[in-house]
């Protein structure tokens, strides 16, 4: 099976988890989420991955010799975490496919724990 986006989303959600990760910032796949009102039971992970690549100005401020363990482990406030998943919607039991992540990057000091987002929704091709 092969999973080709659809549809560009790219909006925060709320996530929960069956068990809370041993680890907030490096979380695992969620067991649900809700998006515009909606609530979808993860039923399936199809693929995961990790980029902790720094970007803009955080690209800039880091010493050469502690960069390459960065990328490979992450340092504080930066990664992101990507999850293609199958989910159920709830209300109307609908089978779909998205991709969604965890950005570790704080939005303010009373925002330091990341968000989630949905990214977009695939489907399935031939």
């Amino acid at each position: 099976m092969v999973l080709k986006p659809s549809r560009f989303i790219s909006e925060t959600i709320e996530v929960g988890f069956d068990q809370p990760p041993a680890l907030e910032k490096k979380p695992g796949c969620p067991t649900e989420f809700t998006w515009r009102g909606f609530t979808y039971r993860i039923d399936a992970l199809m693929s995961e991955w990790v980029d902790y690549q720094r970007r803009g100005r955080m690209a800039r401020n880091m010493i050469p010799t502690h960069t390459t363990t960065a990328e490979r482990r992450g340092s504080w406030g930066v990664g992101l975490f990507y999850f293609i998943v199958r989910a159920i919607n709830r209300d109307t039991q609908a089978e779909q496919f998205f991709e969604i992540y965890y950005d570790r990057a704080p939005k303010d000091v009373n925002h330091r724990k990341g968000a989630w987002f949905l990214y977009c929704e695939l489907t399935e091709h031939n």
